[in-house]
């Protein structure tokens, strides 16, 4: 039941590499490790995935009520050795005034002693305050420790510990000195996420190194062990509906798409979907399917690979037009969209959407949102006036959106697709630049699967018929 919440006192101070690296040099110890994500992201967690060898869950208090973050946190740590929960931004950020979905208020509902990543460059003396300030401003929230990151040397390093030791009683657990060959190159939405990143492999093992030799790993183990016992699971917790026939899903994942909640892939299988992924860079048909997810990911990377393979999009096309369940999301809107422009280039599409999506050097739409069903969400079958958590993040925006279309929400918070309204419904379709949340209360998992199951029998009965 040992687990840790690794935080950090702002943005960009290495706290995800250095969970990369605790994640891999403590698995490559044997141990089991469970990560976890603070916040509304999917590239970190795909970091966390490949570091640890288990896949990373997302915990947030936007998207998920607090019974449904207690019961994902002791369902899957329950099977490890140690959980580590990489927060998001600094410690005390959030939405509020009060910091009600900060990072302190999820290390404080988990009972886990917080580690504190510090950026140290050009610090010494200064640090003193720092920590003192971070301990006081909340007492209930236990910093247990600091790493201190981008040291410039062992001199550094002994003046550091020096003051620390001198003015606090925070422990030091490991002082990393700069190295500029360990970072991780980013993109306007974070890290290059690991599907796509050259040697994503050597990388977790060069941050594996790297924090075994700098990190006190027993001292940080023990202060995990340290931690408040695993809450137990909330009673009335929905069990996901599963019943009825195995349907086929195929979801895109490759180069171009690889944004998907593990919750989410979960909840499909619970829901009784067969999970077939698909290469849309490679593959020329579709396999056979009762219905198809294309997340999230960068499709604008891939451009002329995915306007070379005109096969499967024809292919999926067709498939729209004859009725298959589709969600997609941001990345998968763009694909379904008539073409994507990207920095004066532009390449042909799907075009089952009648749109062509463009992308922008500023963000278009970045944040938490709220959607508020209209009652036009197809297979989603939220009632009208249902509001939706959601999150969004894209820098493209669509251009010649055909006139008439149906619209699944309205934007109660965020941009969606044009400031008022998200979520395209077409045929079988519902496309959207939020992301929702697959699992849980009022997940799209489940009336997906639910609509597979019931076009997969009209094909049946239909073909009955015809063999009469």
């Amino acid at each position: 039941m040992a687990h840790l919440f690794i935080s950090a006192a702002h943005k960009s101070s290495g706290k995800t590499t250095v969970t990369l690296g605790l994640c891999a040099a403590l698995a490559a110890r044997g141990l089991r490790v469970q990560p976890f994500k603070k916040g509304p992201d999917y590239i970190d967690p795909m970091w966390l995935t490949l570091a640890a060898g288990r896949a990373c869950r997302n915990l947030d208090f936007h998207l998920m009520r607090r019974e449904e973050i207690l019961a994902s946190f002791a369902r899957h740590g329950a099977v490890a050795d140690l959980s580590l929960i990489e927060g998001n931004k600094g410690l005390y950020d959030g939405l509020d005034l009060h910091g009600s979905n900060s990072n302190a208020a999820l290390a404080k509902l988990l009972g886990s002693p917080v580690v504190l990543v510090i950026d140290a460059r050009g610090m010494t003396r200064g640090i003193a305050p720092l920590v003192l300030g971070y301990q006081a401003f909340d007492p209930a929230v236990r910093i247990a420790g600091v790493i201190l990151n981008n040291l410039g040397g062992t001199r550094h390093e002994h003046k550091l510990r020096a003051v620390i030791e001198h003015y606090t009683d925070v422990e030091v657990l490991g002082a990393l000195p700069f190295d500029e060959r360990l970072a991780i190159v980013e993109r306007h939405l974070g890290l290059v996420p690991s599907n796509e990143a050259r040697g994503a492999g050597a990388t977790v093992a060069a941050l594996r190194a790297h924090v075994a030799q700098h990190v006190d790993l027993e001292r940080l183990l023990a202060i995990a062990h340290e931690a408040a016992p695993f809450p137990a699971l909330p009673a009335g917790m929905p069990a996901a509906a599963g019943g009825g026939e195995p349907v086929r899903v195929g979801y895109a994942r490759d180069a171009a798409f690889g944004f998907y909640y593990a919750d989410d892939l979960d909840a499909l299988a619970a829901a009784g979907a067969q999970l077939v992924p698909i290469d849309t860079l490679s593959s020329t048909e579709l396999p056979p399917l009762d219905a198809l997810v294309i997340g999230g990911g960068f499709p604008e990377t891939q451009l002329r690979r995915l306007e070379a393979n005109a096969a499967l999009r024809a292919d999926i096309a067709r498939a729209i037009e004859a009725g298959l369940p589709v969600y997609a999301e941001c990345g998968g809107l763009m694909y379904l969209a008539r073409s994507i422009t990207w920095r004066g280039a532009k390449a042909r599409m799907v075009g089952a959407i009648p749109a062509d999506a463009v992308m922008h050097e500023r963000p278009v739409g970045r944040g938490y949102a709220e959607l508020v069903a209209t009652g036009q969400g197809s297979w989603l079958g939220a009632a009208p006036g249902v509001r939706l958590p959601a999150h969004e993040f894209h820098y493209s925006s669509l251009q010649g959106v055909g006139q008439g279309l149906d619209y699944a929400f309205r934007m109660a918070r965020g941009h969606g697709i044009d400031g008022a309204r998200d979520g395209i419904v077409m045929h079988n379709v519902l496309a959207s630049y939020c992301h929702l949340r697959g699992a849980g209360a009022g997940g799209w998992a489940q009336p997906l699967v639910e609509c597979a199951r019931r076009e997969a029998l009209r094909r049946k009965e239909r073909l009955e018929v015809c063999d009469l």
